[in-house]
């Protein structure tokens, strides 16, 4: 489902962020997707905003490669992020 290579396993360290943290995102219930039109030149880029296990709110930036989620970045989420987040709970 996930698609990981020396290219991105290990890039998300400097910000504190597991490759396991990363996939959790993708399997919260209430996580958001966002359409990322600025990035989306070569190929669609997505946001998927959502919580871990132990509750961090995560943004990683991603694609769609050969059928796989392909993340690009994570980090934790900004207020403005946490904020759009924690509206879609609440319209849920």
């Amino acid at each position: 489902m996930f698609d990981w290579d020396k290219g991105n396993i290990t890039k998300n360290l400097k910000h504190g962020v597991s490759v396991e943290e990363q996939e959790e995102v993708f399997y919260d219930v209430k996580s958001k997707r966002i359409d990322d039109h600025k990035h989306s030149i070569i190929e669609r880029r997505f946001f998927m905003l959502g919580e871990t296990k132990k509750r961090r709110k995560l943004i990683v930036a991603f694609t769609i490669r050969n059928g796989k989620i392909r993340p690009i970045s994570a980090r934790q989420m900004n207020r403005k992020e946490v904020s759009i987040y924690e509206e879609t709970i609440k319209s849920a």
